[in-house]
């Protein structure tokens, strides 16, 4: 089958690779019609390179056709349409019993001391072939896979796999009330539909932050109040935030930025030194050191009231990053954050997908649909936030 595979910084390909097949009693074969290329993609892409090989097939955010199934598996038939979610989880387990899919331990990679295996993403988290492919080996297939119904464009579901459930959680881990008001820090997917979300569960303020034009306009269209900060000071971001708030900080902040923000020289120095440096010392500079670009951090320490909450759903990647722990104490902050839960949410999203309106917008949701071909394009595209990229569906 043909595959997006790393190469190396900043260079993926799409090679043929071995097919697929099963490996235990309760795996499935799904031939994939959809996949997202994903913003933490793009750590993949540079940052984390010290953690991949040449040749690991990348990608997480897939959607396609029950092929194969394994005896164990008594919940899918050949030819059931299926939306497959990006961490890896037994569903019977302590941790997915309490919802925390992400962290299964069943599927903990205990070898580097992580949570679930995720799809496409990194040896750290177990090294399994991803979803940017012709098709897909899905372990655990008697409990993970969504069963979608036929009909709608894949553009209606495919964002169960990653997108809506990692929006949904920011935004419940945020508890923000209806009628509250929340800021989120990055409009690209994750911060972008976090906005929508927000809206559609109540919030009265929702307050977008970004340095891409088209980003920010994107987001107005959508009802935010959507401000691009590209040439503003972290003052002047903050009183305008502030002016938009009663003068007191929005209740919550989303960081749905992570560790590649701008505006923050220092970080970027770590990251930089990080890729001169041979993957075999890279890699335990970052599970070491802090690397983090933590500018969209401490600006929401900053922007968040007294008594507010920080939901971070951006991904960072080093162990030991600064935090202003007496910021956070004085302020009275809680803290929240972790990979989303994705099963856990599925059954609160799944009824705004099923009717024609179409409330979250995710049929036109993605900016880009790309065959799998061009993958490397989109890659870069994506990467250089270049064409108005928010988000790119690859097309098997």
């Amino acid at each position: 089958m043909r595959a997006v595979v790393w190469q190396g910084r900043r260079r993926v390909e799409v090679q043929d690779v071995p097919d697929p097949v099963l490996r235990e009693p309760n795996d499935a074969i799904v031939r994939i019609t959809s996949t997202g290329i994903c913003g933490s993609d793009l750590h993949l892409y540079e940052v984390m390179a010290p953690f991949m090989e040449p040749g690991d097939i990348l990608g997480h955010e897939p959607i396609g056709i029950v092929e194969e199934v394994g005896a164990a598996v008594t919940n899918l038939s050949v030819g059931d349409r299926v939306v497959i979610p990006f961490n890896i989880a037994c569903g019977h387990c302590f941790m997915c019993d309490q919802g925390l899919q992400s962290q299964c331990e069943t599927t903990q990679v205990h070898e580097h001391g992580t949570g679930a295996a995720l799809f496409g993403y990194t040896k750290l988290y177990g090294q399994v072939p991803g979803a940017q492919a012709e098709a897909l080996r899905v372990p655990h297939a008697d409990f993970g896979p969504i069963k979608v119904p036929e009909g709608p464009a894949d553009d209606r579901f495919v964002y169960l796999s990653d997108v809506l459930p990692t929006a949904w959680q920011a935004v419940r881990y945020a508890d923000v009330s209806p009628g509250g008001s929340v800021a989120v820090l990055g409009l690209g997917p994750i911060g972008d539909m976090s906005c929508r979300v927000a809206l559609q569960l109540g919030a009265s303020t929702v307050i977008g932050l970004d340095v891409v034009p088209e980003r920010v306009e994107r987001a107005r269209d959508r009802g935010v109040n959507a401000i691009d900060i590209s040439d503003l000071t972290d003052k002047d971001t903050i009183e305008q935030v502030r002016v938009a708030t009663g003068g007191r900080g929005p209740d919550a902040v989303i960081d749905a930025v992570g560790m590649e923000a701008h505006g923050a020289p220092l970080g970027k120095l770590a990251h930089q030194m990080t890729a001169m440096l041979p993957n075999s010392i890279a890699e335990k500079l970052m599970q070491r050191a802090g690397v983090d670009r933590l500018a969209a951090l401490h600006l929401a320490f900053e922007l968040v009231r007294r008594g507010g909450t920080i939901s971070v759903v951006g991904v960072y990647g080093g162990m030991t990053d600064p935090l202003p722990m007496m910021t956070l104490f004085d302020k009275q902050i809680q803290l929240r954050m972790g990979q989303a839960n994705v099963r856990r949410w599925v059954d609160d999203i799944l009824p705004l997908l099923s009717g024609d309106d179409d409330p979250l917008g995710v049929d036109g949701f993605a900016t880009h649909r790309m065959p799998l071909a061009e993958a490397p394009h989109a890659y870069d595209m994506f990467q250089k936030k270049q064409d108005g990229s928010v988000k790119v569906l690859l097309k098997p």
